[in-house]
């Protein structure tokens, strides 16, 4: 019987330091699900010693304005227990897809609230064919996280910031606006050093070279100093 206090004390102090899990919903397109990015901040979690738990309400070419009329995305917060809920649509470069990002991320934040979550912003990139737009995403995108008071996910910077370090980085991948399983990593690092507050000391991802992996911290970390 003395045996087990020594084991039964361990346990409880080993779930005493054990983070909370953190719960995050994410709400998009397939510029969330292509190479599963939720799945990806996972993995980083565990490497990490940091619980994250992540559902997706998400489907091909769907804006938030989609998302809104369907209704999966509304009820899956309205089932709560989250702690954030990322929003993602298109680049939204033009003034009218900001409107519209701008307005529905209002629509959502109310009810994110309600449900005892925060809003965070996953801003993704345009086509390689446009990459002149990346300014005008990163202004559409910041001005919706304004508009909520809400977190900045800046991804579509850190490409850029990575481009900075090494302008080789194949980001895109073959159809030139998803993300390449490179730029999915680099977007899924930036979400979890935005979420946790800290940058992964390890990546799991056995596909990136060293410089690669130190390319992307330092990526992520200049995009978040960099944030509006």
């Amino acid at each position: 019987m003395t045996g087990t206090i020594p084991a039964l004390l361990l346990a409880a102090g080993l779930a005493m330091v054990q983070p909370t899990p953190l719960r995050i919903l994410f709400v998009g397109n397939s510029l969330t699900y292509i190479n599963d990015v939720p799945a990806l901040v996972v993995a980083i979690g565990r490497a990490n010693q940091r619980i994250l738990r992540c559902e997706q309400v998400t489907a091909p070419d769907l804006s938030l304005e989609d998302h809104w009329r369907l209704g999966d995305a509304r009820r899956a917060i309205a089932r709560g227990g989250w702690d954030i809920v990322v929003l993602q649509q298109g680049p939204s470069a033009l003034p009218e897809s900001r409107a519209l990002l701008v307005d529905y991320t209002r629509r959502f934040d109310r009810e994110i609230k309600q449900a005892g979550a925060a809003t965070a912003l996953y801003m993704v990139w345009p086509s390689q064919a446009r990459r002149g737009d990346f300014p005008d995403v990163s202004r559409s995108y910041a001005a919706a996280t304004r508009a909520v008071n809400g977190l900045l996910l800046p991804a579509g910077d850190a490409w850029r910031e990575a481009w900075q370090l090494d302008s080789r980085l194949a980001l895109y991948g073959p159809d030139g606006f998803h993300a390449s399983p490179l730029g999915s990593e680099l977007a899924a690092i930036t979400i979890f050093q935005a979420v946790t507050g800290r940058p992964p000391a390890i990546l799991p991802f056995e596909n990136l070279t060293p410089a690669q992996a130190a390319a992307f911290r330092q990526a992520a970390t200049n995009a978040l100093v960099k944030r509006p």
